[in-house]
């Protein structure tokens, strides 16, 4: 790959998240953006995607493709908000069908809704390649963390969403359905094989006290020091540290308000009576209580 795009990341604090923009000339495209969203208020907001929006026509990008890694568990997204301001498709993995197929039932969703079954305007499979203008994208499926997990290949760089941390924090979580500790393990193996000198960008940092927040690591860095899974780890030493680990994690707290909306490509719920908008929350009863 010869291309050699420019890399614009944007932090979210409150949540941790990269959001980035990939440019080539005026060719640009998306990855994984933002909507913001208080819990404790129900407040919705766009500065995250208005932020964005103000360096793409800073610099008179013309943007192709809004892209996402996964459907995320720990924001909403706001992939819908700039497609219809950008006028461009939002694209993720195939593999997004499985998850829909899991929480429509979790959420009590039609899923032969429009909305959900065409929330997306592109479906990508594993080695496929595209352009965006100048840019040449390759598509690497990297499932584990969850079944439609992307990672996208742009020149000398690759956007991998949760499929790897930053050295000292480790790699993703596996306990979501259709996660899979081998999975990730072999997604990561095929990351660590690329040219060490490639640049990894993360989606998250949480980076502990005194250590700057990072949006990337080189493979050479990341096959020599991440904690989890280095060069030398086996997946049976993988397999013991995830499993340990991810059975003492909670929930993310933004677990159900994020996938009804990224289920549906960035889009809210309908609106109910009245004209307002909710989000629910499934209740787990245990043990089974009588009288409730």
């Amino acid at each position: 790959m010869t291309s050699k795009p420019q890399v614009e990341p944007f932090f979210h604090e409150s949540i941790g998240t990269w959001i980035y923009v990939v440019h080539e000339g005026r060719d640009a495209v998306v990855i994984d953006p933002v909507l913001d969203y208080d819990q404790r208020s129900g407040r919705i907001r766009t500065d995250s995607a208005r932020e964005v929006l103000e360096f793409i026509a800073a610099n008179d990008l013309r943007v192709h493709f809004i892209l996402e890694t996964h459907a995320h568990a720990d924001h909403l997204s706001s992939a819908a908000f700039l497609r219809a301001r950008l006028d461009v498709p939002v694209a993720i993995g195939s593999g997004i069908a499985s998850v829909q197929d899991h929480f429509a039932s979790v959420f009590a969703m039609d899923r032969a809704d429009p909305a959900l079954a065409d929330a997306f305007d592109r479906l990508l499979s594993d080695g496929e390649l595209f352009s965006a203008g100048a840019l040449s994208i390759e598509v690497m499926a990297t499932p584990g963390h969850t079944a439609d997990s992307l990672s996208y290949r742009i020149g000398d760089n690759v956007f991998v969403g949760d499929t790897l941390f930053a050295p000292d924090l480790g790699t993703a979580r596996c306990d979501f359905p259709g996660g899979s500790i081998d999975q990730l393990y072999a997604s990561i193996t095929r990351l660590h094989a690329l040219p060490g000198d490639t640049v990894l960008w993360l989606c998250h940092d949480y980076p502990p006290e005194g250590r700057e927040r990072r949006a990337s690591v080189t493979v050479e860095e990341s096959r020599r020091d991440n904690r989890l899974l280095s060069a030398d780890t086996s997946m049976e030493a993988f397999r013991k540290v995830r499993s340990e680990r991810d059975a003492g994690l909670a929930a993310p707290k933004l677990l159900y308000p994020s996938l009804q909306v990224n289920i549906r490509g960035g889009r809210l719920p309908p609106a109910g009576a009245g004209g307002r908008r909710h989000l629910c929350t499934p209740l787990q009863l245990e043990p089974p209580a009588d009288g409730l």
